[in-house]
């Protein structure tokens, strides 16, 4: 019995002593899952699978030695927002055409406004899918488009500030459209393989690629508390007529003083109001606008030996052709056999003479003009521009006696 009572008194106890105890209660937390030695592994693993990469070099003009222009102090330049990326996108076209617009507004109306490229890029690409609707897949779907689309778009479809429509999403700092476009571009193909050519639907779904990625853009806007639509902010706030300019070609392929079409991929819809001109002509419309505070968007050529990023110079080296030899003929050759081709629009916003040659300053949306001390500029001698630049708009009002030349004007 004694012995009985000492075994309870003791699970007595040790009960007594457990539920004194404080009980354990854990937390749990989410962590990045880690494996640092698979990490490694998958590392070395890859290191070793992969082929070593041939360094490549390119054969560029030697720079060293030579008196360049090296900031835009040295140059008279008329006023104009300050450079923009276009980033991941092959849209230079809205890009300069937009600052040379935004150039003119001020020149014009003293305004200075900063306005959305992305609005106009968003309604070209409407328009390209409508014309590839139209022509059941034969007409050339790419980001690439000219100045001129973005006269056409305004007309059609106004205009937006950058404030009210940026393009980007909500935390998004630079622009990429590589998803967008890809998507854009498998969706019409597929159409052509189905024969599906209903223009309604075909055009909601671009809209609503588009949407995803850039946000929908604005019907109606509020300005100074004023409501319009973009086409009225156009017209009546920031009063432009897109009638007042025109583009310039210098090609010995078609007829001078005609107007004719720009033949290349980015003139998609066929336009035809080209004004082609003599060289010398084209030159001497360049260096009179800029010495008359007008600004120019031009476009053209830039994969060049004579065209370096880290001294955000471009020029023709003598061992390609040297200055006295650029001609009509120089230029139409490289033309007809594609070394030199429409790749990038920019904005010509001023001038320096030096040693009786002219250096234009140049605002370029590219990404390798962000790479010198300039951010957002290049340097780009005459010569570049006689040889490489194909093509240019500009209000008619600085070129009034080369127009007097065209008998049948468009």
């Amino acid at each position: 019995m004694t012995s009985k009572i000492w075994v309870f008194s003791l699970v007595l106890i040790l009960l007594t002593t457990l539920s004194a105890q404080k009980v354990r209660k854990d937390n749990g937390i989410f962590r990045e899952p880690k494996n640092e030695f698979w990490d490694y592994i998958e590392k070395e693993t890859k290191e070793f699978r992969t082929e070593p990469k041939e360094k490549k070099s390119e054969f560029v003009l030697d720079f060293s030695g030579m008196e360049l222009p090296k900031s835009l102090t040295e140059f008279k330049y008329q006023w104009h927002n300050p450079p923009v990326p276009q980033a991941n996108t092959n849209t230079c076209w809205s890009f300069s055409t937009t600052s040379f617009f935004e150039s003119e507004i001020f020149r014009l109306t003293n305004r200075q406004v900063k306005l959305s490229e992305m609005y106009t890029v968003y309604w070209e690409y409407v328009e390209k899918a409508r014309r590839f609707v139209h022509t059941h897949g034969k007409s050339y779907f790419a980001e690439g488009s000219e100045s001129n689309a973005v006269k056409r778009i305004w007309k059609d479809y106004g205009a937006v500030p950058e404030e009210i429509y940026s393009g980007m999403l909500p935390g998004q700092k630079l622009h990429d459209h590589t998803k967008m476009y890809a998507e854009m571009k498998n969706y019409l193909d597929a159409m052509v393989k189905i024969d599906f050519w209903e223009e309604d639907e075909i055009l909601a779904n671009i809209k609503s690629i588009m949407n995803y990625y850039m946000g929908e853009p604005p019907l109606v806007l509020q300005i100074e508390n004023r409501e319009m639509t973009p086409l009225q902010y156009v017209k009546d706030y920031l009063r432009m007529n897109m009638d007042d300019y025109i583009d310039f070609l210098s090609l010995k392929q078609k007829p001078y003083y005609q107007q004719v079409e720009f033949e290349v991929p980015d003139n998609w819809w066929h336009n035809q109001d080209y004004y082609n001109v003599p060289l010398d002509e084209f030159m001497s419309m360049v260096k009179k606008a800029v010495r008359n505070n007008f600004t120019i968007v031009i476009g053209g050529d830039v994969s060049e030996a004579g065209y370096d990023s880290r001294t955000q110079a471009a020029m023709i080296p003598s061992f390609d052709i040297p200055s006295a030899y650029i001609d009509e003929n120089a230029r139409q050759f490289r033309f007809s056999n594609k070394t030199t081709e429409d790749d990038h629009g920019i904005h010509l916003v001023g001038y320096m003479q030096k040693e009786n040659s002219d250096w234009y300053l140049i605002k370029d949306s590219g990404s390798g003009a962000q790479n010198g001390k300039n951010k957002g500029y290049r340097f780009y001698h005459e010569d570049f521009v006689k040889l490489k630049m194909l093509g240019f708009m500009i209000h008619k009002e600085a070129v009034e006696e080369v127009l007097e030349k065209f008998e049948d004007r468009r």
